[in-house]
């Protein structure tokens, strides 16, 4: 019960803090997640168990490059275009993984790179021809955390067949079709409550969100396993790391990018 209350309330400051960062303005937004994406290098870079600080510098560089990214779209669709790749290659590394090997030194710069390119993406889905809209990135925040939350519920309560049990034993088949369904009804009552995007645009952030994020966590506890450690890090009491809050958000970020880039919504 401790644990739980415990785990409640630091969700809780979590998601103020981010809510109210976003309703600020885009330049706090995009401050604070420039911020929170250093944290999860820093943590990235424990388990890598790295001590360069050439990452510092190259995440440095990434975020400069975002403010010429915003305004060209050629170089916005190539990065896009190689995150893709680089995401779908860490879940083809998961996939076919038949035990828990080391971390390999030559795949550190694409886990590196995945983590922030992935998180510029995060930043630029609010941006609509230009006008920056926070209730677009609430919505999908509000749809990967009843996702997460309602995995975590049915998984516990009801779960029996494993989803994927040499990586993540507790994770169950129906928690994640619980996430999935309860998701799903939470894309119709974003769209019922703001009439913001279609229905259906909703639906399908929900269905990306729902899978490209149960894989993010997959692959995140993956890095955990070759690490040898339960949590990615201690900042948030009841949750582990604050790449353990984000992991799902973050990998899905660019899929969630290119559906919209595709509807014509972003560019």
């Amino acid at each position: 019960m401790r644990e739980t209350i415990i785990r409640a309330v630091s969700g809780l400051l979590y998601t103020s803090i981010l809510v109210a960062s976003i309703l600020s303005s885009e330049v706090i937004f995009i401050i604070l997640f420039y911020l929170l994406s250093l944290v999860c290098l820093v943590e990235m870079q424990k388990l890598l168990r790295l001590k360069s600080y050439a990452l510092y510098f190259l995440q440095a560089i990434l975020f400069y490059l975002f403010s010429f990214l915003k305004f060209n779209q050629d170089a916005t669709i190539l990065l896009l275009l190689i995150t893709v790749f680089v995401n779908l290659f860490l879940v083809k590394d998961l996939l076919v993984v038949k035990k828990i090997p080391v971390f390999e030194k030559k795949k550190y710069i694409i886990i590196i790179f995945y983590l922030i390119s992935s998180t510029i993406f995060l930043t630029l889905i609010p941006t609509i021809e230009g006008v920056f809209i926070p209730k677009l990135v609430i919505g999908i925040f509000f749809l990967i955390w009843t996702n997460d939350t309602f995995a975590y519920l049915i998984g516990k309560n009801f779960g029996k067949r494993k989803l994927y049990e040499k990586i993540s034993p507790n994770k169950t088949i129906e928690g994640f079709l619980g996430g999935l369904v309860f998701s799903v009804i939470m894309s119709y009552a974003i769209w019922y409550y703001t009439h913001f995007l279609t229905m259906w645009t909703w639906l399908g952030m929900a269905i990306i969100l729902s899978i490209f994020g149960t894989l993010g966590d997959l692959i995140q506890s993956k890095f955990k396993r070759q690490a040898g450690v339960k949590d990615s890090g201690k900042l948030m009491p009841g949750h582990g790391g604050l790449f353990d809050r984000l992991d799902s958000i973050i990998f899905a970020s660019p899929f969630i990018y290119a559906y919209l880039y595709i509807l014509n919504y972003v560019s």
